[in-house]
């Protein structure tokens, strides 16, 4: 019994610490939301492996639709997101197909900063851009239940002299420059992901919007200090929009030059540029 309660002690010590070390942070104003998931993001560093365990991914839902949709676990994937929207879109390549479909879209739970790049280490902003996720990305440990790197910085980024790192795809809807889902969110992007990846595709393109890139939204922001890198990543959107693959994508001069994707000779093979 008395080890019963020095283990709650603990536990409950370890909490008001997480919490009072969360809000009087610098970082703390970021937070958009205080949940249950939340709480556990933060137990999670000072409790360690016991929280930090992964689950087996269970996903009856996500499984229903692949078969309605005629697609399987290990087929292609590519994810786009827009900030503004607060949308996580996946699409897949059904096999021998040419062209990627939607399969689902989710809420993101929490971005932090505002619309734009990231541009330094601390700056609290989400990411822009042209990113991809490989095998070496994936941590099913995070404290943030399930996460997947970004890449930040890319090519582009290194080229404009922008630094950060360990910029996430994550779960427990709590973010601090990151993209936060819900858990059962993450299950579910990180299921497909790491199927298509152990199945053979070399990268998953993950390319981020501010918006929706739309005539309206771009006229809308023509003054924004950063129309010409929106209409540079608009490039890339719209070549996705004519041809249902995701471009290859490189860095040149300073910008994002884009290629017409193609599907692979292989079974398997990634359509993305390599813009880490």
């Amino acid at each position: 019994m008395r080890i019963f309660r020095i283990g709650l002690m603990t536990i409950f010590a370890a909490f008001m610490l997480s919490a009072l070390a969360m809000v009087f942070s610098p970082q703390g104003w970021w937070l958009k939301s205080l949940t249950v998931e939340t709480l556990k993001a933060w137990l999670r560093p000072v409790l360690g492996a016991w929280l930090r365990a992964p689950r087996q991914l269970q996903t009856p839902a996500l499984d229903r639709l692949l078969a309605q949709k005629g697609l399987r676990k290990g087929d292609e994937v590519f994810i786009r997101i827009f900030k503004r929207e607060n949308v996580l879109e996946l699409w897949m390549r059904p096999r021998g197909a040419t062209r990627f479909i939607l399969l689902k879209s989710w809420p993101i739970c929490a971005w932090s900063g505002s619309l734009g790049p990231k541009l330094k280490e601390g700056d609290g902003q989400s990411p822009e851009g042209f990113y991809s996720v490989g095998l070496s990305s994936l941590n099913p440990n995070s404290r943030y239940h399930l996460s997947f790197n970004l890449g930040f910085p890319n090519a582009y980024d290194r080229a404009h002299g922008r630094t950060g790192s360990f910029l996430m795809v994550h779960g427990a809807c709590v973010s601090v420059g990151c993209y936060a889902m819900t858990d059962a969110g993450i299950e579910e992007i990180y299921a497909l992901v790491e199927a298509a990846l152990r199945n053979g595709q070399k990268r998953v393109p993950v390319h981020i919007f501010p918006f929706r890139m739309t005539a309206e939204n771009m006229r809308r922001h023509a003054n924004d200090r950063w129309i010409a890198f929106w209409r540079n990543l608009k490039e890339g959107h719209d070549l996705f929009e004519k041809t249902s693959m995701p471009p290859r994508v490189r860095v040149r001069a300073g910008r994002y030059v884009f290629a017409a994707g193609k599907a692979p000779p292989s079974k398997h093979a990634t359509s993305s540029g390599d813009t880490r």
